[in-house]
């Protein structure tokens, strides 16, 4: 059995690879924001994990007190955003499409990018006292990836009221609407992940790749067209907006915006 472990003091990605088994960690102290950075990287070990016939799962967690607080908003700057959604999305692209199983282990808060990040794992389970939601909408913004695919997982309404809103749940609702597939204390969710994943490793590598494929053949249809058309708005129609502009200076500046819905 060979063992693959990148780490270091100032890596952004984690990635301990023990086969049948890739563990990708986030890692940029002291909340994991998501950095242009860490997007390449994740991407590039989505990669080389995905190569590997000798791998079958994987578990993505956060460093420290969070999974992640999403994407650093720094980066969604007019001069910056389209790199930043290319990059991101880069990286939600490659969780949907592996062939490998997914397990997001949410702890702390998982926010934004980071929600999305999760969301998109085939398999998700969360501490109870993680917090869950997609906040953009206070910074003038909204999620394209919880636009395309977040009503799939826990209903219209649902999705609408955390999209629109901004709302923030715990880790136990964001189970019960289906956001997360079970919640435990926090103390608790390394067992729960581990026993999920004795329970893969019982059965067929092969079966369970082609069995995610057939299990999104149409979800995923929709999902990529749903997220280019959440792309396409995005830059032609809500960065064209005074407001997505005044939000994002606004957070930067540690001030309250000034809305003027326009």
């Amino acid at each position: 059995m060979s063992s693959t472990v990148t780490e270091s003091a100032v890596s952004v990605v984690k990635c301990d690879i023990r086969p049948p088994i890739a563990r990708i960690v986030l890692h940029n102290p002291p909340l994991n924001v998501i950095s242009v950075p860490m997007m390449r990287r994740l991407a590039q070990t989505l990669a080389e994990i995905e190569a590997r016939p000798d791998v079958s799962v994987i578990v993505v967690s956060g460093d420290g007190k969070a999974f992640s607080v999403g994407v650093d908003v720094a980066a969604h700057t007019p001069d910056r955003v389209e790199e930043m959604l290319a990059n991101f999305h880069a990286v939600i692209r490659a969780v949907v499409a592996s062939t490998k199983v997914t397990i997001a282990a949410v702890h702390g808060h998982c926010l934004g990018g980071g929600a999305e990040l999760a969301m998109v794992c085939d398999l998700a389970y969360t501490a109870e006292s993680a917090s869950w939601g997609f906040p953009e909408i206070r910074l003038g913004c909204y999620p394209p990836v919880a636009c395309a695919g977040l009503a799939a997982l826990v209903g219209q309404k649902r999705a609408a009221e955390l999209i629109l809103t901004g709302r923030t749940i715990g880790g136990a609702e964001a189970a019960a609407i289906g956001l997360a597939n079970r919640a435990v204390p926090e103390g608790q969710l390394a067992a729960l992940v581990d026993e999920c994943i004795g329970n893969l490793l019982n059965l067929s590598a092969a079966a369970l790749a082609v069995t995610k494929k057939a299990l999104y053949a149409w979800d995923a249809t929709h999902f990529d067209k749903g997220l280019a058309r959440a792309e396409k708005i995005y830059f032609e129609e809500l960065m064209k907006t005074a407001d997505a502009h005044e939000g994002i200076r606004a957070f930067l500046e540690k001030r309250e915006p000034e809305w003027i819905g326009k």
